[in-house]
Order: structure tokens, then C-alpha cells, then sequence
């Protein structure tokens, strides 16, 4: 069996924000029968956790818990998350990764996740003005305020936390105030995240208004889904600064993937690998899908507490879908820059190309800028790895030199670097 992650969500779809671009809250529909009670059982965690464990063929085993909003759910049950994860742990070495929005952290927090070494994956898009245009609570209100207690709060108690920024139809327009206030608050780990989504004219049968490639419905791309030109922009804006100074000091998870792309590794970020399926989600019910951004009712694999993790992750439909990822229009067949986007998310492929042809993904003008952008500097830090040089010396050559000692067509190749 192939490696597999799997992220949970304990509590579904519930939170306590009602962010606008928000893709998970209406997921809420497809589980009416849980009424309020979206808490995941004593009964679903043990199987989850002892399956869980027991499918990962290596000794080191990373659960991630997501939401929705978990801490909703309250210390205590993260405290017998990491009691059973003890009892069924069998000697292999267990490490938890939590996504909050901050909002709810307190002493009592931050204590616990200090005490049990969870890595905490912060939301937040932006200094006050531009975080607050999205991410707002159930009543409308501004949250960054108390999104920065709770980021307070990881740093009194020493927790070690990255930031996951979603790149909006507001914020891609400040890649600069963006990138040095997340640096200005302390994150060294950043995720930037491209929210593109379809709204359908009408809901579907089961309520869902955001719908999924091929569904076949009238739609359009939503007013908060960021461009696709803008989203280029932004990042190669970003990269700007940070290949001048920041390299080896501040990881930005976008262009440490760029790297193992141009270096011919196997990308560690699902969206830019040639094949997909192997990033699960599982409902607070035990319900196991094919994806975090496909739960739909024809992506649902079964249930865990009526089959085996390991046997859902290898059904041959969850096969198909992995492997359906490698399925591109012929455009993308021949795009200089396909060895590292290779179409990214299935998700995003619903526009068509100059032809006609339907799966081109709609960000695909913004990869191409961005890639290209970044092409020389790839090479040349790639040039320095094959040299066992650190690739961190780019920023004096970005300083100095710059990319007029390459050519401009993008590639792996390191072939026409003339660097000492």
C-alpha cells in the first residue's frame, strides 16, 4: 500500500466563524441527521486512531485534526485523542498537527498543546484590514483581534506554529503587506492557499451550492475567489522579497515545493504530484472521502466502522480517482512548466482550453507566470544543491547577478548556469 494521510475532522463542518469563501460549512447538509451532534463519538475516534496507526506501514505516524473549528470541541477531547493514541501506538512514534482559527486559544490551550508538541496551523490572511474582509463570525464581526490573542497565546507557551493564508480576491492584490506581516508576527512557516470556487445557479439535490468539476450545472466562479493572473502575480511578488533575503530563514511551502520539482523529486504537495488520492479526510461520523475538497456522496469511500482504513484507501475507486488526476488536455501535455504543475487540483480544472478542450485548470495562467518567473532561480539553487553548495546563497547572486546568467525557458536543467 501506497503512504497515505488522512485529516480528520472531529467535528465536522461546525465553526464558530462564518468566513465567506469558506468551502466546508454547507457540507453541513449532507449530515441533517446529526442534528446539533456533529461531535465525534468515543466509539468512531478508538477505531479511527487504531486503524489509522495500524495502516501506516512507518514508524512515524502524523495525525492532523481540522474542522470546521476543533477546539470547539474542548480540551478534553484532545486529551483522549492522546490517550488512545498512546494505547494503540505499538511502539511507533505519534505526532499531531491541529488547524484552528485561533479565535478561541486560551491559557488552558496553550498549555495542553505545548505539553503534548502539537503543531499548530494558524489561519490568518493578512494584516487587520484584509483578514477581516472574509474572515468574519457568525454575527458578521471582525475576527483579527482575537485571532492575535490566540497567536499570543502559542507564543507565551513556546508552540510551534505555521500560518496558512488563503489568497483571496482582496489580499492578492498586497503580496508585499502580506508576506511582512506574517514575518512581522513571527511565522517562519507559511502556506499560501488559492480559494477558487463555483457556485451554482441553483443548489444541488443535496443542498450544495459550491460544486465540483464536471457537475454539470450552471455556475460561476465566485466574487471572493482570487484570479488567475493575480495569483501568479502575487506569488512571484512574494518570491521577490524572500529570494533576496529570506531563503533558509522563512519557508514558504509553495517554493520549497518549486525546488524538489525543479530538482526532480517526487513533489510532497499533493496538488503538484503527476497522480493524487493519497490525502484522505474522515467525517466525524467515520465517513472516509476521497479528498478534503471532493466530500461529495459519490466521493465517499464507506464508513470506518463498517470497513478497515486500509481496505477504503485501496478500493479501486479511490484508485480511479488518484489516478484520473494524470488525465490533462493536450495543452497541458505540452506546457514547458507540466513537470511541476502538472495540472495541479482536479478541483480547479473546469475551464477549457484555446480549442475548446474542457479540464484546463483555471489558475493555469497564473502557474505559468509564476513558474516562468521563478525559472533561473530554481535552477541555479538546484545548481548549488548538485554542487553540495547550501541553494541559500541565491539571494547574494539574486542581488548581484540575477537571472540575465540563465536562460529564460523554464526546465530542470542546470545546464546553462555560469555561477561559481
Amino acid at each position: 500500500m501506497k503512504p497515505f494521510h488522512i485529516m480528520a475532522k472531529p467535528h465536522g463542518p461546525i465553526c464558530n466563524l462564518d468566513c465567506t469563501y469558506c468551502y466546508y460549512l454547507e457540507k453541513e447538509n449532507l449530515y441533517q441527521a446529526s442534528g446539533r451532534d456533529y461531535r465525534m463519538s468515543d466509539d468512531v475516534l478508538e477505531v479511527y486512531i487504531r486503524q489509522y496507526i495500524q495502516a501506516q506501514s512507518a514508524q512515524h505516524v502524523s495525525f492532523a485534526w481540522q474542522g470546521g473549528e476543533p477546539t470547539l470541541l474542548g480540551i478534553p477531547f484532545f486529551e483522549r485523542v492522546v490517550e488512545l493514541q498512546q494505547k494503540h501506538a505499538n511502539g511507533k512514534t505519534i505526532d499531531n498537527a491541529f488547524q484552528t482559527n485561533g479565535t478561541l486559544l486560551n491559557n488552558a490551550w496553550g498549555e495542553f498543546v505545548a505539553r503534548n508538541k502539537f503543531l499548530i496551523g494558524l489561519s490568518i490572511d493578512g494584516p487587520e484590514e484584509i483578514h477581516d474582509a472574509y474572515r468574519v463570525d457568525k454575527g458578521g464581526k471582525p475576527t483579527f483581534a482575537r485571532v492575535m490573542r490566540g497567536l499570543e497565546v502559542l507564543k507565551k507557551h513556546g508552540v510551534e506554529f505555521n500560518t496558512l493564508t488563503v489568497i483571496n480576491r482582496k489580499n492578492s492584490y498586497h503580496p508585499q503587506k502580506v508576506y511582512r506581516f506574517l514575518k512581522q508576527i513571527g511565522s517562519k512557516y507559511l502556506q499560501f492557499i488559492p480559494v477558487v470556487e463555483q457556485v451554482a445557479t441553483e443548489p444541488d439535490a443535496n443542498g450544495l451550492v459550491l460544486i465540483k468539476p464536471f457537475a454539470r450545472q450552471p455556475a460561476s466562479v465566485s466574487d471572493w475567489s482570487v484570479e488567475p493572473l493575480q495569483f501568479g502575480r502575487f506569488l512571484a511578488a512574494v518570491f521577490d522579497e524572500w529570494v533576496l533575503s529570506d531563503v533558509g530563514r522563512t519557508f514558504v511551502q509553495i517554493f520549497d515545493v518549486a525546488l524538489e520539482s525543479w530538482a526532480g523529486l517526487p513533489q510532497s504537495l499533493c496538488v503538484f504530484a503527476p497522480t493524487c488520492g493519497n490525502a484522505l479526510v474522515v467525517e466525524h461520523n467515520g465517513d472516509l472521502y476521497s479528498c478534503d475538497h471532493f466530500v461529495y456522496p459519490e466521493n465517499k469511500l464507506g464508513n470506518i466502522l463498517d470497513k478497515a482504513i486500509g481496505s477504503l484507501v485501496s478500493t479501486p475507486q479511490q484508485t480511479r480517482f488518484g489516478s484520473a488526476k494524470a488525465m490533462l488536455p493536450s495543452d497541458c501535455q505540452h506546457c514547458d512548466v507540466r513537470f511541476a504543475c502538472n495540472g495541479e487540483c482536479p478541483k480547479h480544472r473546469f475551464t477549457t482550453t484555446a480549442s475548446g478542450e474542457y479540464g484546463l485548470n483555471y489558475l493555469c495562467v497564473g502557474y505559468k507566470h509564476f513558474f516562468h518567473h521563478i525559472d533561473p532561480y530554481m535552477r541555479f539553487m538546484v545548481h548549488q544543491l548538485s554542487q553540495n553548495r547550501a541553494p541559500a546563497r541565491v539571494m547574494e547572486w539574486a542581488r548581484t547577478q540575477g537571472p540575465r546568467a540563465f536562460q529564460t525557458t523554464a526546465g530542470r536543467s542546470s545546464d546553462a548556469v555560469q555561477l561559481v
